[in-house]
């Protein structure tokens, strides 16, 4: 399997390629593609710049950007080892949606300079998707880019694991018949991914959601925390404590962004009746799902291919950059978020504790997705 790994990366030189969209075979074609008929455009785009978007490729190309800084699974890895993975996503992105996606790396530098450097390449592109950031750098370069720019940014890490998480939650609750709204739900993992996810359940309307990171239970006045954390905190109806131990007695859900093997089937067992267990840690899960299982859990999903219900971003990106640029809209908010969450769970007319999300290469997904967000501007 490695060697398959290395040898169809190498016979290639990574996994993408740039094709013309039409030959350039005499001297009319080159004149109608680049000199001298590509000036008429050049002048076109001048008195009007936002024809850009419909003469080049600017509007339909999406830059997937990464630091390497927290790829999953690898941590801090540098922004040149980081690059196969955007290069994936972007390999992803044309294989699945048909969305033109180019790979960039930029080097570790602070979240003000990261959004200066994609600011100034931004006019060749109409989105910008995140990819590996640490927390809480990715925080501010976000939200410092969404207000510079005037096309969509998108973290992956955030948005589309909160998205998915939502949408198998919203089915997990039908499996066990409990109100979404009313789930009580500790998310071990504050990490980018984790703030991602709590400020969208919050959004949606559930409130009883407690925060633990590595060192703990996070509190409005946390000195060890961030202050992202500790802001979001405030906002939730979390339960008092200073463990996981101390927080998980009768909570209806456990959701896992964190390391492997950090939740025991006997605290599995002290929570509510048909607890809800995302154990999303990859390679290896919070807690193993047999396991989970053996202790009472009613439904569990993880982000393993391996097991039923797998809760992976894939299922997101493709179609949500596709919607967004077919539909012209510039920022990804929560009404958006809950709109491709709500259209996800929707391809699973009656959930079961085995499938309470499609499978990331199952049909439809994408168009379910890009249509959604569609439908939002007509």
């Amino acid at each position: 399997m490695a060697e398959d790994v290395f040898q169809i990366h190498k016979d290639h030189t990574g996994v993408l390629g740039i094709e013309g969209e039409f030959p350039v075979d005499n001297k009319e074609e080159l004149a109608l593609a680049y000199t001298p008929g590509v000036a008429k455009v050049s002048k076109a785009i001048e008195q009007d710049p936002k024809l850009k978007d419909v003469y080049t490729m600017s509007g339909k190309l999406v830059a997937v950007v990464t630091d390497g800084s927290a790829v999953l699974g690898l941590g801090n890895i540098g922004a040149g080892a980081g690059l196969p993975v955007v290069e994936g996503k972007a390999l992803l992105y044309k294989d699945l949606a048909s969305v033109n996606a180019l790979p960039i790396a930029i080097d570790q530098d602070s979240a003000t300079e990261i959004a200066s450097h994609i600011k100034a390449i931004s006019q060749s592109f109409a989105g910008i998707h995140l990819e590996d950031i640490a927390a809480p750098k990715c925080f501010e370069l976000e939200e410092l880019l969404s207000q510079q720019l005037d096309i969509p940014v998108y973290h992956d890490d955030q948005e589309g694991t909160a998205i998915v998480i939502l949408a198998g939650l919203i089915n997990a609750a039908k499996v066990v018949n409990k109100n979404l709204t009313d789930l009580k739900i500790v998310l071990n993992g504050a990490g980018a991914s984790g703030i991602a996810t709590a400020r969208l359940l919050n959004a949606v309307g559930i409130k009883h959601v407690t925060l633990v990171d590595i060192d703990g239970v996070v509190h409005a006045d946390s000195q060890n925390y961030n202050k992202y954390q500790t802001g979001l905190a405030k906002e939730l109806n979390g339960v008092d404590g200073q463990v996981l131990d101390d927080v998980i007695d009768d909570q209806d859900v456990f959701i896992g962004l964190s390391v492997a093997n950090v939740l025991s089937s006997d605290q599995v067992k002290r929570m509510a009746k048909d607890p809800i267990i995302f154990a999303l840690a990859n390679p290896v899960p919070e807690i193993d799902p047999d396991e989970a299982k053996a202790a009472g859990a009613a439904v569990v999903a993880t982000g393993s291919s391996k097991y039923p219900n797998q809760v992976n971003n894939i299922l997101v990106f493709p179609g949500l950059f596709k919607g967004l640029l077919a539909s012209g809209i510039n920022q990804v908010t929560y009404q958006i978020e809950e709109t491709v969450a709500q259209a996800i769970a929707a391809m699973i007319p009656e959930p079961t504790a085995e499938q309470i999300v499609p499978g990331v290469f199952d049909k439809g997904v994408v168009e379910t997705v890009s249509q959604a967000l569609e439908n939002l501007v007509k």
